[in-house]
């Protein structure tokens, strides 16, 4: 079974075209506005694209604008489950009829349903809390019982629009964990902004950005060498883009980044990205000098505390520093310093 999606959305600039092998977790990264949910609702079945086509196991869901045949499959009839971040239950049901409604959609008897409800209710891990109501469930509880009813319906498709954005950042661990196990073997598109989602939970990784794809493959790969600012944001590394010249990157500003390069190594003049984590970078409020250092002139835009350090950010780049550190060198938003990266620090590869 095989899902392949090629749809233009215009109105809300979206024109991308993947697919998703039997058992196979994509995951769909993209700043927001970049089109990540458009395509879990035309793949749902809840938005019609201006063209394009979406098929699952050979059958087609939607056909729009080719060759004058149009093909629209209700949500109900398209053996598609969406997950979205709010769990959706219904309030006057009990846990157990909440998930028992998927296969009772289906046609599959009463006994059978509650009999299925109560596997996936044991799956998930809140099996006791079959008797109670929606409202009586934690924000965890509720979206376990969520991922139930979905798993439930027996989808031969399931997409999860940020399934765990909204709960408690205690609780969402012990769920990736939950998901991570039922998930296996499952055909799914799972849109997410959050980087342990995308190792943890996908086979592989789709950067999107203003609705066409800038980024794919192995989740760990795309995370570890990203090809997008975005990328590198969510996999928390600075990336600087150039054309490679004279053994080093060159920005269109005139800065001048020396690193390792990847072997092969790229050829005069070809696009590169330098890429490093904040970790590696040494703030100073003056050029210190020495080779083979990168000191690059920046303007401090704020600071934050981050895992028991300060994070100094500029426009677009940034440093992880001791609080003391911060202190001595009198840092605050507008003040100019120079961020200092061992060259030996910082990756080079094309894009």
């Amino acid at each position: 079974m095989t899902f392949e999606y090629q749809a233009t959305v215009v109105d809300r600039g979206v024109d991308l075209a993947f697919d998703v092998a039997p058992g196979e977790t994509v995951a769909l990264l993209g700043p927001n506005g970049a089109g990540k949910s458009t395509v879990l609702a035309v793949t749902a079945g809840l938005l019609r694209p201006d063209a394009g086509r979406v098929t699952l196991d050979g059958r087609a869901l939607t056909l729009r604008g080719r060759g004058g045949r149009d093909v629209h499959v209700a949500p109900h009839d398209r053996q598609v489950a969406l997950l979205a971040q709010e769990p959706l239950l219904f309030p006057h049901l009990s846990v157990l009829d909440n998930v028992a409604f998927g296969p009772r959609s289906r046609g599959v008897g009463r006994s059978a349903s509650r009999t299925a409800a109560g596997h996936w209710l044991s799956e998930v891990g809140i099996e006791s809390l079959a008797g109670r109501r929606p409202g009586q469930l934690s924000g965890g509880q509720a979206q376990r019982a969520a991922v139930a009813r979905a798993l439930a319906a027996d989808p031969k498709l399931l997409l999860l629009d940020e399934p765990m954005a909204a709960l408690d950042v205690a609780v969402t661990p012990a769920l990736r964990q939950t998901l991570r196990r039922v998930l296996a073997d499952r055909t799914v598109v799972l849109v997410t902004h959050d980087a342990l989602d995308a190792l943890l939970l996908a086979d592989r990784v789709i950067v999107i950005d203003d609705g066409r794809i800038v980024d794919q493959g192995d989740s760990s790969e795309v995370l570890a060498r990203p090809r997008s600012r975005f990328t590198a944001q969510i996999a928390g590394l600075n990336m600087v883009t150039g054309t490679w010249r004279d053994h080093a990157v060159l920005t269109t500003t005139g800065m001048r980044v020396s690193g390792q390069p990847s072997d092969p190594l790229p050829n005069e003049g070809d696009p590169v990205v330098a890429v490093f984590p904040p970790s590696a970078v040494s703030v100073f409020l003056d050029d210190p000098g020495g080779s083979p250092r990168n000191a690059l002139e920046v303007t401090i835009t704020h600071l934050e505390p981050y895992g028991g350090q300060i994070r100094v950010r500029t426009e677009e780049l940034s440093a992880d520093i001791t609080a003391q550190a911060a202190a001595e060198l009198n840092l605050a938003p507008g003040s100019r310093a120079f961020f200092v990266i061992k060259a030996a620090e910082i990756a080079v590869y094309g894009t």
